[in-house]
C-alpha cells in the first residue's frame, strides 16, 4: 500500500505533523536531508506507527500514491527553492508540492506561477499552533493552486484543530500566496497581542506593585472573561512558574525580544497597501527597542526618569486595565483584517473574512473566544470595512473607552512605557474623528512643494495650488515628491 503524503523536514513541527497525520489514519513517508534523523524518528517518536522512512527524494516519491503530495516543513527561503528544483524532475503532471513554512507570500506567488507552467500544483499553507498545535490540531491556512485543494483537503481538515461545533480550523483561503499572506497577518496580530499582554504585566508589576501570585491569579481570572485566549492562558502559567530556587523564572529572562521577520513583513505590507497598521508596527518596534539593552541601561543611568507607583484602589485599576487590554486586542485584530481586506481586493483573491476568523478559532497562537464574534460580524456584513463598526465590537470599544483612556494617561504620568495600548487608542481616536488636522499637512506640502490640495467647498477630485508667498509660481507638482 502506497503512502498518502510525504513530509520533508523532521524538526519539531515536521515530526509532530507527521504523528498527527498518522493518528488520523494517513500513511506518511518521512524524509530529512540528514538521513540519520529519519532513523532516529522511526526508532523514537514514530516507533510502532505506520510511518515509513525514505533514504532519498527518489525513494520518497516512489512510495507515494498518485497524485503525489509532498509537504515541505523546512526553513523558508532558498532551502524551499532547492527542494522544489530537486523534486520537480521526479514528479508527474498533477502532482502537488506543499510549503508549510513561514514563507513570505511573494515567494509563494512566484512558485505557484512557475510550477503551474510545469504542470505541478503548488500550495502555500500557513500552519500555526507551535509544537502542541502541530501534534494535536493546528490552524492551517492553505492557498495557491485551487486544483490542489480537493486532494489535500481530507488530510488537512482531518489533522486541523476543531471548534466546539466540530468545524475544522482549516479551509481554502485563496489563490497564489493568499494562505501565506493570511498567516503573515496572523503572526502580526500575534506580535501585537503579546506586546499588549506584556504591557499589562508591566503595569501590574511596576505600577501596582503586584506579586507574581497576584498577577498569575489575575490573568487566570481574566481568561474566564471576554479575554479568554491562548496567550492570556499561557501568561498565567508563566507567572506561576518558579525556577529551582523558588523565584519566578520570568524575572530571570533577559528583556530582549527576538523576532523571525513575519511581524516586520506585516508592517511593510501595511505601508505598501496604505493601511494604518499602527499597533502591530509598534509591537515590532517595541521588540527592536528591547534589543538595545546596553544602550537602555546606559540611558537609564543618565536620565532621572523613574517609573512611579500607580496610586489608588488596586481592584479598580485592574478592572480598568482589563478593559484597556480587551479594547486594544480588538483593535489589533481589526487592523489585521483591514490589511487582509486590502490585499484581497488588490490581488483579486476574493477572501472570505469569516472563514479566516474560523481558521483562527482553534489551534493557533492567537486563538481567542471573540474570534467567533468576528466570524459572526463578517457573516452579517461581508463588506464590513472596520471590525469596530460591528455592533458587538462597537459596544465593547465604547464601554471600555473611559477606562482605556485612564490607563494610557496614567502610563504617561508614571513613566510606564505602553507603546501598543496607546497606539491602539490613538488609532481609534483618529478613525472616529470626522475632521483630522491633515488639512494643515496638505497646506504645508503645497507651500513648499506645490503638491496641491482638495477643497471642502469643491467636489472631490478637483485639485488646487496656491502661491502662498506671492513670489512662487502657479505651476503645481505632479511628477516629484519632496
Amino acid at each position: 500500500m502506497k503512502a498518502d503524503i510525504g513530509v520533508i523536514g523532521l524538526a519539531v513541527m515536521g515530526q509532530n505533523l507527521i504523528l498527527n497525520m498518522n493518528d488520523n489514519g494517513f500513511k506518511v513517508v518521512a524524509y530529512n536531508r540528514t538521513v540519520a534523523k529519519v532513523d532516529e524518528f522511526l526508532q523514537g517518536p514514530a516507533k510502532g506507527t505506520n510511518i515509513v522512512g525514505a533514504t532519498s527524494l527518489e525513494d520518497l516519491v516512489s512510495q507515494l500514491e498518485s497524485p503525489r503530495k509532498v509537504m515541505l516543513m523546512v526553513r523558508a527561503g532558498d532551502v524551499v527553492d532547492q527542494f522544489i528544483d530537486n523534486l520537480v524532475p521526479l514528479l508527474d503532471k498533477g502532482d502537488i508540492i506543499i510549503d508549510g513554512g513561514n514563507t513570505n507570500y511573494p515567494d509563494t506567488n512566484r512558485r505557484v506561477a512557475a510550477l503551474r507552467e510545469k504542470g505541478i500544483r503548488y500550495v502555500g499553507a500557513g500552519v500555526s499552533g507551535g509544537e502542541e498545535g502541530a501534534r494535536f490540531g493546528p490552524s492551517i491556512m492553505p492557498g495557491g493552486d485551487p486544483e490542489a485543494w480537493p486532494h489535500v483537503k481530507p488530510i488537512f481538515q482531518a489533522i486541523a484543530a476543531k471548534t466546539e461545533q466540530g468545524e475544522a480550523c482549516c479551509d481554502w483561503v485563496g489563490n497564489e500566496g493568499a494562505g501565506h499572506f493570511v498567516k503573515m497577518v496572523h503572526n502580526g496580530i500575534e506580535y501585537g497581542d503579546m506586546q499588549l499582554i506584556s504591557e499589562a504585566y508591566h503595569f501590574m508589576k511596576e505600577g501596582l506593585g503586584m506579586s507574581h501570585d497576584e498577577m498569575q491569579a489575575t490573568f487566570a481570572d481574566w481568561n474566564k472573561t471576554e479575554l479568554d485566549s491562548y496567550l492570556i492562558e499561557i501568561t498565567a502559567d508563566i507567572l506561576g512558574y518558579r525556577d529551582e530556587d523558588g523565584e519566578p523564572l520570568v524575572e530571570k529572562i533577559l528583556d530582549t525580544a527576538g523576532q523571525k521577520g513575519t511581524g516586520k513583513w506585516t508592517g511593510i505590507n501595511a505601508l505598501d497597501h496604505g493601511i494604518p497598521l499602527t499597533l502591530i508596527t509598534d509591537s515590532v518596534f517595541a521588540r527592536c527597542l528591547s534589543s538595545l539593552k546596553e544602550q537602555r541601561e546606559h540611558a537609564a543611568s543618565l536620565f532621572n526618569n523613574p517609573i512611579t507607583a500607580v496610586e489608588g484602589d488596586k481592584s479598580a485599576w485592574l478592572d480598568a486595565l482589563r478593559q484597556a487590554l480587551l479594547a486594544s486586542k480588538i483593535i489589533s485584530y481589526a487592523q489585521g483584517f483591514m490589511l487582509i481586506r486590502e490585499a484581497s481586493e488588490s490581488n483579486n483573491w476574493d477572501l472570505n473574512y469569516g472563514n479566516v476568523a474560523l481558521m483562527w478559532r482553534g489551534g493557533c497562537i492567537i486563538r481567542s473566544a471573540f474570534l467567533g464574534n468576528i466570524r459572526d460580524a463578517f457573516e452579517a456584513n461581508p463588506e464590513l470595512a472596520f471590525l469596530g463598526l460591528d455592533n458587538y465590537f462597537k459596544d465593547i470599544l465604547e464601554s471600555c473607552l473611559p477606562a482605556w483612556r485612564k490607563v494610557v494617561a496614567k502610563s504617561f504620568e508614571t513613566g510606564l512605557p505602553m507603546p501598543c495600548m496607546s497606539s491602539a487608542l490613538t488609532f481609534l481616536n483618529g478613525y472616529t474623528t470626522a475632521r483630522l488636522p491633515a488639512n494643515m499637512l496638505q497646506a504645508q506640502r503645497d507651500y513648499f512643494g506645490a503638491h496641491t490640495y482638495e477643497r471642502t467647498d469643491k467636489p472631490r477630485g478637483e485639485f488646487y495650488h496656491t502661491n502662498w508667498t506671492g513670489t512662487g509660481g502657479d505651476i503645481s507638482s505632479t511628477t516629484y515628491d519632496v
